[in-house]
């Protein structure tokens, strides 16, 4: 049997989105975007303060090995990007660059007894 185009009928609607579900689509994935981009950002604030904090204590690990390796003293004054620090460092040895902070800041070695520093307000190691 055959079947005439002309005479077929199209109804409005039979396939396809109106504009209002799109509408509401595109809103509820607007709101999701602003309900999880604040919890991203934290969350990233967080994991460089984290990493930070390592860095930090790496550092204090090489240079109080270095110091008891080179019998330095308690207020012996240690330099950044010292290399004879820096060797004991994973990643670095035979450098003269110091670790960098994931925030931007700029890591302090501080003298043998007390901890590294970093210019980052917030990035600090806990006292012990």
């Amino acid at each position: 049997m055959k079947t005439d185009m002309s005479r077929r009928k199209f109804h409005r609607g039979s396939g396809g989105f109106t504009l209002l579900e799109i509408m509401i689509v595109v809103s509820l994935i607007g709101l999701l975007a602003v309900i999880s981009i604040p919890a991203v950002m934290k969350a990233r604030i967080k994991s460089q303060a984290t990493v930070c904090l390592n860095n930090l204590r790496q550092i204090d690990a090489a240079k109080e090995q270095a110091g008891f390796e080179r019998r330095w003293s308690n207020g012996t004054p240690v330099t950044n990007g010292d290399e004879s620090v820096n060797n004991y460092i994973k990643g670095l040895a035979g450098t003269t660059n110091t670790p960098s902070c994931p925030s931007g800041g700029a890591y302090s070695y501080n003298p043998i007894g007390s901890f590294p520093s970093c210019s980052v307000e917030g990035h600090l190691m806990p006292p012990l």
